[in-house]
């Protein structure tokens, strides 16, 4: 084999794990998104998303984000319940979750729902 030609042949392989690569992270954020749409997809989660965005409102003296018993009384729900759709709002990235003592706080994560309507006005 000359070296032009594994030359030519590298390039090939070079490419043909560029596209693959490609076409995991295309995989990948289609993936994300609908795990992200799926999160919002519950009027649940959307009101307390939209509860998250309220500043002033923590038990915890905090400017922004709720703890979960702040959460379970705008919502008028159990904890059981407010447990699982923060744990979805979580796992999809939209909310950051932080315990502090016995307490847990979230708040929006705010970039990832920048990104969130970025990736939707793309692809619709």
């Amino acid at each position: 084999m000359s070296l032009s030609s594994f030359s030519q042949l590298s390039r090939h392989y070079i490419d043909t794990n560029r596209f693959s690569i490609y076409k995991l992270s295309v995989a990948t954020s289609s993936q994300d998104l609908t795990l992200k749409l799926q999160a919002i997809a519950d009027p649940t989660r959307r009101r307390i998303l939209q509860a998250l965005k309220e500043k002033g409102g923590c038990s915890l003296d905090k400017p922004v984000g709720l703890c979960a018993s702040d959460i379970e009384v705008r919502m008028k729900l159990s904890q059981p319940t407010i447990s699982h759709h923060m744990a979805i709002l979580t796992k999809a990235g939209l909310v950051d979750a932080e315990k502090i003592g016995l307490w847990r706080w979230y708040r929006r994560n705010e970039a990832a729902l920048r990104e969130l309507m970025r990736s939707l006005k793309e692809q619709l």
